[in-house]
């Protein structure tokens, strides 16, 4: 039994004489940024002003219209978010 306690203070005792191993560590973190883009803007849409009387011919004409303002402004809205990835 006091070989044994003789052993552990022999162990501590040299594990107490070693200096401190002093190491830097560099760690990544992403770190948020704001996002500086410019606002988009929406567009007057083709088929706002259309009216109940308006014939069916210039309804059709005037949401394609708009489905193609629409696909564009989308366009437009994915590349700003884009920049800020």
């Amino acid at each position: 039994m006091k070989l044994l306690l003789l052993w552990v203070v022999v162990v501590l005792a040299g594990c107490a004489g070693r200096e401190p191993e002093v190491r830097t560590v560099r760690v990544e973190v992403p770190v948020p940024v704001l996002c500086k883009t410019q606002e988009v803007a929406v567009p007057p849409w083709a088929a706002a002003d259309l009216k109940k009387s308006d014939d069916l011919e210039l309804k059709v004409r005037a949401l394609l219209a708009e489905r193609r303002q629409r696909i564009g402004y989308e366009r437009e809205l994915v590349a700003a978010v884009g920049a800020c990835l």
